[in-house]
């Protein structure tokens, strides 16, 4: 059996993406076997390469790091998951740990740190930015209910109640609701500001 720890890198970003794979490449021990640049390739890559580690970007399109990071560990337990954010918002913290991540670290740390914490989550162990980790524990927990969330996201772009409604099922009062009692939680004076402000704490 091999000693090599085989890494699948997901990140949107080529340029970030080949420079973490470069870093990576310099530790003796350590092998990206696999790529991707979208969150919705990372389970049949990392189930194509056989890999130990998966570290996950969370802004990814067809699908977030985190959602990534669930989809795996239900399908293939034994992957161990390191999330990264160039963001430091609590509220990724959390709902990384929910999806079931081993680790969650910034991008512009360290590549020692980096390789560390993949040597780490593979012994069993789970990495948290410290910086990160405070944050989240003087934020709290997300206030919002899932079905806030989706109204909120879903007005991000400026759509009013009558398109809110039709795109999400819900009657035009039930919608106004949500955004009422969204609005109210965050201390915002407006959808928009609730919006920018659950975006800002990683909640959305």
């Amino acid at each position: 059996m091999s000693d090599t720890i085989r890494v699948l890198l997901a990140e949107d970003q080529s340029m970030v993406r080949e420079a973490l794979a470069a870093l990576l490449g310099l530790e003796p021990d350590i092998e990206v076997v696999a790529q991707v640049a979208r969150g919705d390739e990372v389970l049949a890559a990392a189930r194509e390469h056989a890999v130990d580690v998966a570290l996950l970007d969370i802004e990814m399109p067809g699908m977030t790091g985190i959602e990534a990071a669930a989809e795996v560990r239900g399908a293939l337990p034994g992957v161990k998951l390191v999330v990264l954010t160039t963001f430091g918002r609590p509220g990724y913290l959390r709902s990384a740990m929910e999806s079931g991540a081993d680790a969650f670290l910034v991008k512009d740390a360290p590549a020692a740190q980096l390789a560390a914490a993949v040597r780490k989550v593979l012994v069993g162990e789970r990495v948290i930015d410290p910086t990160l980790a405070a944050a989240a524990l003087a934020d709290g927990a997300n206030p919002l209910t899932d079905r806030e969330r989706d109204v909120l996201r879903a007005a991000a772009d400026g759509s009013t109640n009558v398109e809110l409604a039709g795109a999400l099922n819900l009657s035009r009062g039930t919608v106004r609701n949500y955004l009422s009692t969204a609005i109210q939680k965050l201390a915002a004076r407006n959808r928009a500001e609730a919006v920018r402000i659950a975006r800002e704490k990683g909640w959305l």
